[in-house]
């Protein structure tokens, strides 16, 4: 399966935001929160719909990712952090390790 690119701005669930999608946007960059929405990334075939809380930052500078995991089902996904990423909730999820 490809991935199809749609742009989809939302309210984030867990702080209220509105984000402004850009069609890879994947979890909210004010709380770093995401949505169970996919089983391949953009296909929104997901039926959890769960939130998915940020737990740990991996890799290293620049290319960082978060790992969510679904507060429902447990599925875990990682997603890159993006420029648009508060800077202080990813370092908040750095000092969790």
């Amino acid at each position: 399966m490809s991935f199809t690119r749609v742009v989809e701005d939302f309210v984030c669930e867990k702080c209220g935001a509105s984000v402004k999608g850009g069609g890879y946007t994947n979890h909210c960059p004010k709380c770093l929160w995401s949505k169970h929405v996919d089983v391949e990334p953009g296909d929104r075939a997901a039926s959890c719909r769960g939130l998915m809380e940020p737990l740990m930052l991996e890799g290293s500078s620049p290319e960082y990712s978060i790992l969510h995991r679904c507060v429902l089902c447990g599925h875990e996904r990682k997603n890159k952090v993006v420029s648009e990423d508060d800077p202080d909730a990813v370092l908040t999820i750095a000092k969790r390790r």
